[in-house]
């Protein structure tokens, strides 16, 4: 357990430098760095009457998580056709803090989900929605968090293959939805549900590989397509689909690695998505979940066999950020200070302190929890994003079904 947190007076040294040339993204930086400091200082003076330990409030954020499987706000109507996606923020959240989810309630959500596959194939973001590669990918992960014959059985598998064939382009890319846009997100989402199900072929993803490289960018990021900016959430989905298509090493490394290590600010400790951005929790798990992937893919003498015990970046900052500055009093975790928690950012925030608690490496599997010992999650897959038992079910579930015939 790590106890030595970062000190005040020297988060304030850290401050963002404007050389007096203020612009809006510039006075934007420092309101945020100055509600950072200020939750710092406040957590460091209260550091020296008790034991100085961040504790992650399990207790309201479970009850904030549990409440959203049944009764959501009216200010969820505008995610009417991200269904699945709440689900599945809510239950990878749950199982994250060791929550069991009941037995009727697990039935009921395969049941709505059902309602939400197509009879062609995919899911829709809702019931009689058109089937979309993003909630496909939700619901298919809530199925496997889940983790019953019910919530295996449900994905018609070769009925989900000969959609994501519809969705193929020429150039080896994948549209969302039948004639819709395309992104690498797609990409990753097919690829994922894809390798889980156990319905990978080759001809299914041919040229896949080389379209995904050729989204990263100058930066060392990945962009949305071809010739796009460098982002967060695109690079993760860039390297997991090549990982998941066993060619990581197509991308430049390097790069990737220098672009996602400078995307951790300095006195904030969170990720940033983009270049001259603001910090944002939800990338500590797209921006941090790139570095276990990176693990795999550097050259063993670049990692110092034997020494690297911990992930190439500031594990202890990260959780630090999320501890102190986005847990929500009622529970839930957020974007930054100044904003409310919701499904998506505890979802992504608890990913990302996952990440950090643990480190696996060659042979070596260690435990780095800032604060409070209760403060550990369950360990998270950093492919799919599922908690790594449920990641191992499923595989095992899903390699012993017969190959799809096509």
């Amino acid at each position: 357990m790590a106890t030595n947190l970062r000190e005040h007076c020297h988060l304030v040294t850290q401050r963002f430098k404007d050389e007096s040339e203020h612009t809006a993204t510039s006075v934007e930086q420092r309101n945020v760095e100055e509600l950072c400091l200020r939750l710092f200082g406040k957590h460091d003076a209260q550091a020296d009457m008790v034991d100085g330990l961040p504790v992650l409030n399990r207790k309201k954020t479970t009850q904030f998580l549990r409440k959203g499987l049944t009764t959501l706000s009216e200010g969820y109507e505008c995610l009417d056709a991200s269904r699945p996606w709440i689900l599945y923020w809510i239950l990878h959240s749950l199982e994250l803090l060791d929550e069991e989810v009941d037995p009727a309630d697990q039935h009921n959500i395969v049941q709505f989900l059902a309602r939400c596959q197509d009879p062609d194939g995919g899911y829709g973001g809702g019931p009689g929605q058109l089937p979309h590669l993003a909630p496909t990918y939700a619901a298919v992960n809530a199925l496997m968090i889940i983790g019953t014959e019910e919530a295996f059985a449900l994905t018609n598998r070769p009925k989900l293959y000969s959609w994501l064939d519809k969705l193929r382009q020429p150039d080896g890319s994948f549209t969302m939805h039948v004639d819709g846009e395309v992104d690498i997100r797609g990409v990753y989402c097919a690829l994922s549900v894809a390798r889980i199900t156990n319905i990978y072929t080759s001809s299914l993803f041919t040229l896949t590989d080389l379209w995904l490289a050729d989204c990263q960018t100058y930066e060392g990021g990945f962009g949305a397509c071809p010739g796009m900016e460098a982002h967060g959430g695109y690079s993760f989905c860039g390297l997991a689909g090549l990982m998941l298509m066993q060619k990581g090493k197509l991308c430049n490394i390097d790069n990737l690695l220098r672009w996602t290590s400078n995307k951790q600010m300095r006195l904030e400790g969170g990720f940033q998505g983009r270049t001259n951005k603001l910090v944002d929790g939800c990338y500590s798990f797209w921006q941090g979940g790139v570095f276990p992937l990176l693990h795999d893919l550097l050259p063993s003498e670049e990692l110092e066999v034997g020494k690297c015990e911990h992930w190439l970046f500031n594990t202890e900052a990260l959780q630090h950020y999320l501890l102190i500055c986005c847990q929500d009093h009622r529970g839930g975790l957020k974007d930054k200070p100044g904003k409310s928690s919701d499904f998506y950012h505890t979802c992504y925030g608890l990913s990302g302190l996952s990440v950090c608690q643990n480190f696996i490496g060659d042979n070596l599997v260690s435990s780095n929890v800032v604060g409070d010992a209760s403060n550990e999650l369950v360990l998270t897959h950093p492919l799919y994003n599922i908690g790594l038992q449920a990641a191992k079910r499923a595989v095992d579930h899903f390699s012993s079904l017969p190959s799809i015939q096509i």
